[in-house]
Formats: structure tokens, C-alpha cells, sequence
């Protein structure tokens, strides 16, 4: 893989479209992360970095990004995500899981607020759906099984603001589905059966990554 310097949001994107699949943290496959490819300054520094590109990178590219790999964080294109979605929701959407008595009922409440607004900001779906603080990490277990099941996306991230305007703190995630977030989704995703799509994303993956064993590619794949 070639070498590599991330030195903002849109070397970032640039990276994302090239790609098509960016983990956001180092992993098996040795240089495919965002982390390898960044300075160590600009992770904690003054300066933007890796944690503020993100609302940026996904508003740039229109691509999507969610704990997809492992349960960790990566940026996946559009043109990939609709066979990624296809391929992991095996060409079920929610409704016809939950018809089969496949989904769990934290699952179901959160996904039928979706279905009354498009999209949250965390903190608001976790007051809505009842997950008290105590209960934060069940809420970052569903919400982190449902983006792995490609039912929900982020679409950006928001920050809170001071009395001049300024954002400060930490940018709070904006939780959509890829129904609301692309709108062609169900079009796009569902044209092809969940093995071809598996198929060409292992490919696309194999191009891009000849170093990468089977097991190493069925990893990022799920």
C-alpha cells in the first residue's frame, strides 16, 4: 500500500472515494486504517483532526461511516455501501427481519422511531427510546449492533455551541437509516442477490489490498 498523509478533511474524503472502504482505526490489515495514515499531532493537537473531519468527510463525499468493521468506526463509499448493506442485511430490510422474529425489541424501538423522524442526534434517541445513563452502554450495544446490520448510519455530527457561536466539546453523532440518508437506497441495494454483492466487494477488496489474506478480507467484510 502506497504511503500515505492525511492532513485533512479532504484528503480524507479523497482517501474515502479512492478507496471505497477506510477503517478509522489500525487493524489486521496493516496500513488500511485512518490512524496509520495521520500524524500523531493532529489527533489531540490545536489543529483539526481525525475526530473533527467526520461530520465533514460524510457532508463531502455523501459516504457512509458507522461501526461497520468489528464494531469499530469506517467510512464506506456510496457507490460500495449499497452492496456492503445488501450483502450483511442478507436482502432483508428491518421489516421483513422483524417479520421473521429476527430482531430484538430494543432493536424495534429504536428502528420505529426511524420511522417517525429520519434521523437523532444520540442523546435524543436515548431519551426517547428510555435508556437512562446507567443504561449507556445497552444503548451503544444496540446502536452499535444495528449500523454493523447496516440498518443505521451517521450522517454527521453536531457540536454544542458557546454564547459567541463557537462549537466546543465533542461532536454528538446524528443517527439516520440509509433509507432516509441515500434515498435510492432500496433500489440500489437490492438489485443483486447477497452473494454477488459479497463477491464484489471481496474482489474490490482483493485489488486493493494484495497483501491481505482470506481470513483478513472476510474480517473487514463481516
Amino acid at each position: 500500500m502506497k504511503e500515505l498523509f492525511l492532513g485533512c478533511a479532504e484528503d480524507l474524503a479523497a482517501l474515502v472515494e479512492e478507496w471505497g472502504m477506510v477503517p478509522f482505526f489500525r487493524n489486521a490489515v496493516e496500513g488500511f486504517s485512518v490512524e496509520e495514515h495521520t500524524p500523531p499531532r493532529l489527533w489531540f493537537g490545536e489543529e483539526a483532526g481525525p475526530w473533527e473531519w467526520k461530520g465533514p468527510v460524510i457532508r463531502l463525499s455523501h459516504c457512509a461511516y458507522g461501526k461497520f468493521c468489528r464494531g469499530k468506526a469506517m467510512y464506506i463509499s456510496k457507490e460500495l455501501f449499497f452492496d456492503f448493506a445488501n450483502y450483511r442485511r442478507d436482502g432483508y430490510d428491518f421489516d421483513a427481519r422483524a417479520d421473521e422474529g429476527l430482531v430484538r425489541g430494543r432493536d424495534r424501538e429504536i428502528m420505529e422511531e426511524f420511522g417517525r423522524v429520519p434521523s437523532y442526534l444520540s442523546k435524543d434517541l436515548k431519551s426517547l427510546v428510555c435508556f437512562t445513563p446507567e443504561r449507556k452502554r445497552e444503548f451503544d450495544g444496540v446502536m452499535t449492533r444495528l449500523q454493523m446490520q447496516t440498518y443505521v448510519t451517521i450522517a454527521d455530527f453536531e457540536y454544542a455551541r458557546d454564547r459567541h457561536g463557537r462549537e466546543y466539546g465533542w461532536g454528538i453523532a446524528r443517527y439516520t437509516t440509509p433509507e432516509a440518508f441515500f434515498g435510492d437506497f432500496a433500489a440500489r441495494a437490492y438489485k443483486r442477490e447477497p452473494e454477488e454483492s459479497y463477491a464484489l466487494l471481496e474482489s474490490h477488496l482483493k485489488k486493493l489490498l494484495p497483501r491481505a489474506t482470506p481470513a483478513q478480507i472476510r474480517g473487514i467484510l463481516g
